[in-house]
Order: C-alpha cells, then sequence, then structure tokens
C-alpha cells in the first residue's frame, strides 16, 4: 500500500467542488433509500463496543497519556459513528482496525506526536508504529496509517477502504455534525451520553489554531478559511 506522508491545503475551488459532489451523492442515496421503503436501524451499545483486544486497549491507554479527556472522547464516538454509519459502505470491515484508527486518529495534535508536519501525517506515523509495536500485521497498520492520514480528506477518504471511509464518516459527523442525516436518532444520542463531548468544539478549535499558528499550511487550512469553525460552534447534540 502506498502511504499518504505529506498533505497540501487543497485550493478553495477543488475541496468546494468535492463537497457540493458529497452532498448530491449523499442526498440522492438518501432518496433511494426512502423510495425503497428503508429506514434507519437502530444500533445498539453492543455493536460499537470497544474490540475486546490488547492492541486496543494499550491504544486507549496510549492516547489517554497523551490527551484531554474531551480528545479521547471524540476518538470513541469517532469509532461508534462509523459503525453506526457502516451502512454507507456496504462492505465488510475490520473492527479492531476501525477502533484502533479511529481512537488515534487524531495522535498529531498531541504534544508528543506532533513531529512538525500536518498533524494529519505526523500521528499517522506515531499511529503505524504503534500499530507494529502490538504484533499488528503491516497491511492493516499500513490501513491503521491510511485511515489516520486521510480521515479529513473531503472526496478521498469516500473512496478508499471501508476503514478509511468509516472513519471520516465518524470524525466527520462528531466535528462538524455532517451525514447527522445518515444515523438513527436515538444510537447519536446513546453515544454521545456514553462518550460526553465536554465542550469539543471550543476545545477543539484551539488546537488547530494552534496549529494553524505553527504550520500555516496544514491541510486544514483550506476548511477553515471556508468556515469550518462556525459549523463546528454550530453542532447542537
Amino acid at each position: 500500500m502506498s502511504l499518504t506522508n505529506t498533505k497540501s491545503p487543497p485550493s478553495k475551488l477543488c475541496l468546494l467542488h468535492h463537497m457540493v459532489k458529497g452532498e448530491i451523492y449523499d442526498g440522492l442515496a438518501r432518496v433511494k433509500r426512502r423510495l425503497d421503503g428503508k429506514t434507519l436501524q437502530y444500533v445498539a451499545k453492543k455493536n460499537y463496543a470497544v474490540p475486546d483486544t490488547p492492541a486496543c486497549m494499550k491504544a486507549i491507554e496510549l492516547v489517554r497519556d497523551c490527551s484531554p479527556e474531551f480528545l479521547l472522547n471524540h476518538g470513541f464516538r469517532s469509532y461508534a459513528f462509523g459503525v453506526a454509519m457502516s451502512h454507507k459502505v456496504k462492505k465488510n470491515y475490520d473492527k479492531e482496525v476501525l477502533f484502533l484508527g479511529s481512537i488515534m486518529h487524531d495522535l498529531g495534535l498531541t504534544k508528543e506526536h506532533d513531529h512538525g508536519g500536518t498533524f494529519e501525517c505526523d500521528g499517522a506515523k506515531s499511529a503505524y508504529n504503534f500499530a507494529i509495536s502490538q504484533g499488528i500485521e503491516i497491511p492493516k497498520a499500513e490501513l491503521i496509517h491510511e485511515m489516520v492520514a486521510l480521515h479529513d480528506s473531503i472526496g478521498v477518504a469516500q473512496a478508499h477502504e471501508p476503514e478509511v471511509a468509516l472513519i471520516h464518516y465518524g470524525a466527520g459527523l462528531d466535528v462538524a455534525a455532517l451525514w447527522h442525516k445518515d444515523i438513527h436518532p436515538k444510537t447519536l444520542t446513546e453515544i454521545v451520553t456514553t462518550y460526553p463531548r465536554l465542550d469539543f468544539a471550543e476545545a477543539f478549535i484551539l488546537l488547530l489554531k494552534d496549529q494553524l499558528k505553527r504550520k500555516p499550511e496544514s491541510y486544514m487550512k483550506t476548511l477553515i478559511e471556508l468556515g469550518f469553525y462556525e459549523k463546528m460552534l454550530a453542532v447542537n447534540f
């Protein structure tokens, strides 16, 4: 697998193109769902329970040791939301891999895993090294790397492996309420109750502002210029 080791901020035109294209695609999928008489399925807590493997337990410990609680909970919610929206990928996926990539996807925002590059790629390197240290097979470790590196890549993540798409959907829902129409309301409420937001938007924005100040060409630059902070603050669940 070819790994993503650098990410430059996309142009506004390119990003807007991907966003509009995605909204049209998702809108058509929802219309088809209604026409087919299908409804969103409630997903119970047991379905997004943390996989009981040594690597998952160690990953939680790793993230907890270097992250504030609001960021740790964001990782848990991103995983749970991804599982709850697995109907969007229509493919089998590896729950352990999905959890490992989800819980570690923001490692690059922590002091210990900030190596001076755009945070997605910094975190991806740390997540890959962790996976290898836990005996995870190289193909799966590479997939975890790509989950972290591409989790916020609009128009790109959806076209990759299901685990990459699902962390993109899960994190996007949690950060900016994207795809909130693709999850059962009761499931969403239960996930947020289980893993409280803890003033997530305000705290996360401070981390991003620090990143942009120190790394003005970070990948998130374009999204923020297009009003991403305001979208985060408007989340009401």
